[in-house]
């Protein structure tokens, strides 16, 4: 399953027109998250060490649970499936391997020098810790017996963990569950795609490799837990991985390590992201299937990796510029570009249901980034048109990027979006599905007024996984406003 699929609206197809007097560039979306570079400590020696903790503290590891008399039996496993994969295999040794891989830094990329990454008030003591959040426990428990059942039954007492994140934050809650339909939220993946993407990202290397061993690490021992449906045992681990994430934190580790990020990593904003999307959206998704095709109320995401691509790449956003998303449905957009570049984020919506939806996300998105430790730009939400919003159109004309996913906007709109962006400020970047600039059409002095004249426009092209509605590849457009094109008419 993709990121979004839960809200494909499959048959949309992307138009792909040839255009007059727009420059064209072909650039491929930042690459899929799960096809990272392989780390050297990959072909290094491993470090073979049952426990972290045990390692760190020169002490013997304790034998290992697998030796209860209570676990011996095998069973077979139903190993649930991660929520961003669009893979239906089980978890494999060799998939396990992957995880291997450090998350890889945009090297070509400029750092931005003024992003405070870490958040300082998540690893403090202020408030202990404690704020509103949805924990994984109240969108997945017993209490809903025609969707989940539990993960272990024939260790009853193993019925529910609480997991440390990065951060000094509080326990995440999770029921041991395992969904019914396949469909449905993932307990036991959620929990190991958390681990994992804290060892990619937060850890370092000698860490990280003791983890990820492919004999003793804990991801290992976590996942034959759960294979041979042994309670006792997976609720040992995850003891043991608290343990170590408080040790990493007091002791100074996690914090080294996020002082060397260059950015926010893709699979990390991904995680973070899902987290929220599953949270809040999921359960309420049959909300954004009410609309109607023909009208400007049509329903469909950007995904992140082509978001991230446009953010980085294409206008190279900074943390202290603004980022503004017209038709920002529930928000994924204006969530992104807050945490990825950690600038001023808007975001306007006129259907009554994305709006709902978009404010629970705002709330649990900034819960999920005290969790994982992670400092955001400022998110405003509004309600209502885009082109009457008195606060959107004020803050349109200091904006540094505005992103229009116009793909289903009716002409009559598009047209009246025109005439909005004469009042961007100079070197502001308009990125969209279509075109604003007509075809055929010349710079002339009878029409030097238009906006079409005054914006440079690349297309560019996206290919698979980028956006909801459909995986081939399309055509979008990044217009900047330069003036200086009509001087000549002046």
């Amino acid at each position: 399953m993709g990121f979004f699929d839960t809200i494909q609206k499959p048959g949309f197809k992307a138009n792909k027109n040839t255009k007059s007097h727009i420059k064209h560039e072909i650039i491929k979306a930042a690459s899929d998250p799960r096809r990272t570079s392989a780390s050297p400590l990959q072909n290094s020696k491993k470090y073979a060490v049952p426990s972290i903790l045990a390692k760190r503290n020169d002490v013997t590891p304790k034998p290992s649970p697998q030796t209860r008399a209570q676990n011996v039996r095998k069973r077979p496993a139903s190993t649930p499936q991660p929520l961003e994969s669009d893979s239906d295999d089980d978890v494999s040794d060799n998939e396990l391997g992957n995880t291997k891989k450090r998350a890889r830094r945009a090297s070509d990329i400029e750092p931005d020098l003024k992003r405070q990454i870490r958040s300082r008030k998540a690893f403090s003591d202020e408030d202990g810790g404690k704020f509103p959040m949805v924990h994984a426990a109240d969108i997945a428990s017993l209490s809903k017996p025609t969707k989940y059942k539990a993960a272990f039954p024939e260790h009853p007492q193993a019925n529910e963990v609480n997991l440390q994140y990065p951060s000094a934050s509080q326990k995440e809650r999770y029921e041991l569950v395992v969904p019914i339909q396949n469909d449905d939220f993932k307990t036991l993946e959620d929990i190991r795609e958390v681990m994992e993407t804290i060892i990619s990202n937060y850890l370092p290397s000698t860490e990280a490799s003791a983890m990820q061993n492919d004999s003793t690490g804990l991801i290992r021992r976590l996942k034959r837990a759960t294979d041979r449906l042994a309670g006792n045992e997976y609720m040992d681990y995850v003891q043991e991985w608290n343990d170590t994430m408080i040790e990493f934190r007091l002791d100074g580790t996690i914090s080294k390590a996020m002082n060397e990020w260059k950015g926010v990593d893709l699979k990390l904003l991904e995680r973070i992201l899902t987290q929220t999307y599953s949270r809040t959206v999921s359960p309420r998704v049959h909300m954004l299937r009410h609309y109607q095709n023909g009208t400007d109320n049509v329903y469909g995401e950007l995904l992140p990796k082509f978001i991230s691509s446009i953010l980085k790449k294409d206008t190279k956003m900074k943390s202290d510029q603004i980022f503004v998303d017209l038709g920002s449905g529930v928000g994924n957009c204006v969530l992104q570009a807050a945490l990825e570049i950690g600038c001023e984020s808007w975001g306007c919506e006129m259907m009554e249901n994305a709006c709902e939806l978009a404010e629970l996300q705002e709330k649990e998105f900034n819960a999920r980034c005290r969790l994982w430790g992670l400092s955001v730009g400022n998110i405003h939400l509004e309600r209502g048109n885009f082109m009457t919003n008195s606060r959107i159109r004020n803050v349109l004309q200091k904006a540094d990027v505005i992103l229009v996913n116009n793909q289903a906007f009716t002409p009559s709109l598009n047209e009246d979006l025109t005439n909005l962006f004469l009042d961007l400020k100079e070197g502001a970047k308009v990125v969209s599905l279509k075109s604003f600039v007509p075809i055929g059409v010349k710079n002339q002095s009878k029409n030097s007024g238009a906006i079409y004249n005054i914006l440079d426009v690349v297309e560019k092209t996206y290919y698979s996984a980028c956006v909801s509605w459909t995986d081939a590849p399309g055509t979008y457009y990044v217009s900047t406003k330069d003036s200086s094109k009509v001087q000549g008419f002046v």
